[in-house]
């Protein structure tokens, strides 16, 4: 077992397979034949992969041919394949299957022709050869489109064009399994019977059919005799797709008996006595691979599926643009109603009010008009009203005790209305953000999700968990983006596990997967657990904390958590001043931040949640900074994320790149302040962040710390501990450090 377990962790061990494996398909291929010729399986197997592994294609065919004595007789199909190798090394570029194909193609062609020319055959089989090399470049192409996408979707698309290129795959390749002469059995035949009780089984009737249709086909390819002795294969996989919710046992058993019935029914012959045999280890074949199997490689996507998310992206989208006009619309009646009371208004409410049965506004409002609106403007910018202070442009008016009276009240109108605009303009102001947090919420609940549902994998894992006595409300099992399996449990608030533990060992053993959870997530009528494949990194976190003299606790407060998707989290608060006050406002903001969160909340819209909390919750001053870092750990993406917090280091290739964001803590202010910054982040490379109690003196200590050594433990405590040090306040403060580093 040592001995196993020290090849898996060789570096190399997936190259060596894989050339291995190409050496297999080269050797096995080369007497393989279809149509009654020589099969081009390996010579499309050599187009269709990258250089090393075309070369081993090109050995196993050759190693092959010299065994058994016929090179001469392989002479073209050797020059192909070694003209296929020549032609990567120097022309053609990685991943393209147009220039598989065309590359496979040109040199079946060339090879046949120059070998034809040769014994003087030429126009006898130039035709031919470029319709061989025509077929071989369109399989090689189909071949190569397949591989691009396991390497990119790591998933083969079996819709569309995707589709069509599998089966062509698939066609050739089990014509030149069943030519392959083995002692008593025929790999070909075993190949196509456990592929067709794979699909029936797991894609029901459709998946039976389907395997079974196009592996008689390519059993006709090979030769008569194994396409009869498959013939009835279609009719075994559409019975058998009515077993896909019983026991693999039972679906290969049931195979089994209704292939035996049906060649009994329709005139038993020795070549189909044969079959059986062939089809009974087939089946056996089947049961410990549909353990293994997985739909995590295989995308059946349907129109219907494709139209559902839109749906809902498009009903999202219209009701997040609804609550966008109705914040547009009462902010415009806010800031009309706060200008209600301008001056031009008032003057003009008074003029109408007092003037309009004067006989003298004729003269006043037309031949005078300068004068009078330059005393009425005076009039409305006064304080105090008294006739002393009566304007001197207004000296002629007969209505000047009206007119004072007029503008009194109107003074007294514009206090009382500033001074509710005053109480009230926080509340609208506060109102407009939580109605544009609602915004973003129902915009982004609505954005199309790159994931692929599962519909075989959640009921197993339905039916692992009742059989162990959960009940869960809803499962529901997908693929996202990078191909990594998730899963959702809900369960009745009543009766859901307090720990998810359990639940994910249950999952990893039903599905013999190294899997992760989150803590559950509790609303007051569900609980949702989350169990996810593990990414291909983890988080290395090291954190140190001092409290301040003479404080027995903290204000700072962090956690570190996975949302279960994709992302990882290291999150610090600093609360407004030390103790335990400053302790609950950072505990506060840390909690509801990983709440908000782990239960599908963008981190943006998040911290303008916990803001209108932090602002609201009382009348008294409250604040506290954030300090965030969401590592992707598929892909190792960094994002730096600050509200008020201190500097962070991070370093990357050798060198210390310092990050600050001139932005206010949480709680302070109605429209929350938060700075975002993707930066370059790999494998080895560290971040240290701290709160404010580590002064900007200390940064060049902490930067040689960083670039003199990866003992992530013994920077934090060196950090923390000569803080003080470093600090030129009298009153010492609060200080944390966090490390953090990603290992593969």
């Amino acid at each position: 077992m040592q001995i196993v377990k020290n090849i898996r962790e060789w570096r190399y061990a997936g190259t060596a397979a894989a050339f291995a494996a190409c050496f297999g398909a080269g050797f096995l291929l080369t007497g393989a034949r279809v149509g009654g010729v020589a099969s081009f399986a390996d010579i499309s197997a050599a187009g269709a992969v990258g250089l090393p592994w075309s070369a081993a294609v090109f050995i196993g065919s050759l190693v092959r041919s010299i065994i058994g004595g016929s090179v001469g007789h392989n002479i073209v199909k050797l020059s192909s394949l070694a003209l296929i190798v020549i032609i990567k090394m120097f022309l053609e570029p990685k991943s393209d299957p147009k220039l598989s194909g065309i590359n496979t193609a040109v040199s079946v062609f060339v090879s046949g022709a120059a070998v034809s020319a040769v014994i003087g055959e030429l126009v006898k089989k130039l035709l031919f050869y470029g319709f061989y090399g025509g077929i071989a470049g369109y399989t090689a192409y189909s071949a190569a489109k397949l591989i691009t996408g396991l390497r990119r979707e790591r998933s083969a698309d079996l819709s569309g064009a995707g589709g069509l290129s599998c089966s062509v795959v698939y066609i050739m390749t089990a014509a030149s399994l069943c030519s392959v002469e083995l002692p008593a059995v025929n790999i070909g035949v075993i190949f196509c019977a456990a592929v067709t009780l794979t699909g029936a089984y797991f894609y029901k009737q459709t998946g039976g059919v389907l395997c079974g249709a196009l592996s008689v086909c390519g059993a006709f390819l090979s030769s008569p005799t194994a396409g009869m002795s498959l013939v009835l294969l279609p009719a075994a996989g559409l019975l058998t797709g009515y077993m896909h919710d019983r026991k693999p046992q039972t679906a290969a058993l049931f195979f089994t008996g209704v292939n035996f019935v049906l060649t009994v029914l329709t005139g038993v012959t020795f070549a189909r006595a044969e079959s059986m045999i062939d089809i009974i280890c087939g089946a056996l074949l089947f049961i410990p691979v549909s353990g293994r199997f997985s739909d995590k490689w295989i995308r059946t996507g349907g129109e219907g599926e494709k139209m559902l998310p839109e749906v809902i992206n498009a009903r999202m989208g219209f009701l997040s643009d609804t609550v966008l006009e109705l914040r547009r619309e009462s902010e415009h009646i806010s800031d009309m109603i706060s200008q209600r009371r301008n001056e031009s208004f008032e003057i003009e409410e008074n003029s109408q009010a007092v003037c309009s049965g004067c006989y003298r506004r004729p003269f006043c409002w037309r031949s005078d008009k300068g004068n009078t609106y330059r005393g009425f403007r005076r009039l409305a910018e006064m304080t105090e009203f008294a006739a002393e202070s009566f304007p001197e442009e207004l000296a002629d008016c007969l209505k000047k005790k009206e007119l004072l009276d007029a503008f009194a009240e109107s003074s007294r109108e514009k206090a009382a209305a500033k001074l509710m605009d005053m109480r009230f303009s926080e509340s609208r102001d506060l109102l407009h953000e939580q109605m544009k947090i609602t915004e973003e919420l129902v915009r982004s609940a609505g954005e199309r999700l790159d994931v692929r549902y599962s519909e075989s994998v959640s009921r197993s894992i339905r039916t692992k968990l009742e059989k162990f006595g959960l009940a869960p409300s809803q499962v529901i099992a997908y693929y996202n983006s990078r191909n990594r399996l998730l899963t959702e449990i809900y369960f009745p608030a009543d009766c859901a596990p307090e720990d998810g533990r359990r639940v994910c060992d249950l999952i990893a053993d039903e599905l013999r997967l190294k899997m992760g959870c989150t803590e559950p997530v509790r609303t007051g009528r569900e609980v949702r657990i989350r169990v996810f494949e593990k990414p291909r990194c983890t988080m290395e976190v090291c954190a140190s904390s001092t409290c301040a003299d003479g404080s027995g606790q903290s204000g700072d407060n962090h956690t570190v958590f996975t949302d279960g998707a994709e992302a990882g989290y290291v999150v610090l608060s600093d609360g407004m001043g030390t103790g335990s006050s400053a302790s609950a406002e950072s505990s506060m903001v840390v909690s509801l931040f990983r709440r908000l969160v782990s239960s599908g909340v963008d981190f943006r819209s998040a911290i303008k949640l916990i803001n209108s909390v932090m602002v609201t919750k009382s009348g008294e001053e409250n604040f506290a900074t954030l300090d965030a870092l969401r590592i992707d750990l598929d892909d190792c993406g960094l994002t730096v994320i600050k509200s008020g917090a201190a500097a962070t280091l991070i370093r990357h290739r050798g060198s210390v790149l310092k990050i600050t964001a001139p932005t206010f803590p949480i709680g302070i202010y109605e429209q929350s302040e938060v700075f975002t910054r993707e930066c370059s982040f790999e494998e080895g490379d560290i971040v240290i962040m701290f709160s404010d109690g580590v002064s900007e003196g200390a940064y060049p200590f902490i930067k040689e710390l960083l670039l003199g050594g990866d003992d992530l433990r013994l920077m934090v405590n060196e950090i923390c501990r000569k803080a003080p040090v470093f600090n030129p306040n009298i009153h010492a403060d609060d200080v944390t450090v966090i490390g953090v580093k990603v290992t593969a």
